[in-house]
């Protein structure tokens, strides 16, 4: 035979957890709007590809962030 209870336990609310809380989800958002962001999508498939490969297109491994973000900033 099994029991089941449906008691709750009430615990009081802390406001600052509740701040913590909001700031920690807007960080997150931005954190994955990011991470969505074309070039660096870009910027990990190159990386992710081998010095050979890069080398066909004329890139060093070390100027990969240059290369996908230089128009847009000063690197």
């Amino acid at each position: 035979m099994a029991y089941t209870s449906n008691a709750q336990t009430h615990t009081a609310l802390n406001p600052l957890a509740l701040i913590a809380g909001f700031f920690r989800a807007i960080g997150r958002g931005m954190v994955k709007m990011a991470e969505a962001n074309s070039r660096v999508i870009r910027a990990r498939a190159m990386i992710d590809m081998s010095d050979e490969e890069l080398a066909a297109r004329g890139i060093k491994r070390e100027d990969v962030v240059k290369h996908v973000f230089g128009d847009i900033m000063y690197l």
